[in-house]
């Protein structure tokens, strides 16, 4: 009986050992792959800001962040400016487009941090969860932008932290005065490049929400500033 269980132990031990791709319960999981940790870094380095940016500085924005070339001779030929021109002057519309194109492609190589205002599209106080949810960072919410016949999506990885805005209910109803009915609120936002996500004919920047302000519409009075722990 000893034979047979010794036997059965080493079957086990040498299994564990002779297959990589086990990992034992308890052992120390593998490191990151030094893939994962230089495109993370190479974010976090990413010093530059956009406040507000259009959709082309986005659509080269993507692009950079995907390691993918756009396709500037093609979008130079889509160009109204060039397709409206004299036979004669074309050639010169192109030079005038690549440069400009080339300057937005630039202008965006070191962003990291971009600054946007929206409306919050609050919705009604919870009492039973003491909060406002701000629909504008929901997970499933993104920001819209179309240029050069791509689009791309400003999507926050961080949403179903970033939306919740917890408020003491003694608190809540002195704010729902101050919103009133509507509950018309804007929201200026910064968030942080975390990743991209391909798609057919665009794709997704994906961003963690760092801070924000929720104010009042119409007559711009900050009614608090959160900043958001989870990145």
């Amino acid at each position: 009986m000893q034979q047979i269980l010794w036997f059965s132990l080493l079957a086990i031990g040498l299994a564990a050992c002779g297959d990589g791709s086990r990992t034992l319960a308890g052992a120390t999981p593998p490191a990151a792959r030094p893939s994962d940790v230089t495109a993370r870094q190479a974010l976090d380095d990413r010093r530059g800001e956009l406040v507000d940016p259009d959709a082309s500085a986005m659509v080269f924005l993507y692009y950079q962040l995907a390691g993918i070339d756009p396709p500037i001779d093609e979008w130079i030929e889509q160009d109204l400016r060039v397709l409206s021109a004299p036979a004669i002057d074309k050639a010169a519309r192109r030079t005038a487009v690549r440069a400009e194109l080339g300057a937005a492609a630039r202008a965006v190589q070191d962003v990291g941090v971009i600054h946007l205002t929206m409306n919050a599209n609050l919705s009604d106080y919870d009492p039973s969860y003491g909060e406002f949810t701000i629909g504008a960072l929901a997970p499933s919410s993104y920001v819209p932008f179309d240029a050069f016949r791509q689009k791309i999506a400003l999507s926050f990885s961080n949403g179903r932290t970033a939306q919740i805005w917890s408020v003491p209910q003694d608190q809540a109803q002195a704010i729902r005065d101050q919103l009133g009915s509507g509950r018309d609120a804007s929201l200026d936002v910064t968030v942080r490049i975390t990743g991209v996500q391909p798609r057919p004919n665009g794709g997704a920047v994906l961003a963690a929400v760092m801070d924000y302000e929720l104010r009042q519409r119409n007559t711009g009075q900050r009614i608090v500033r959160v900043q958001v722990a989870d990145r």
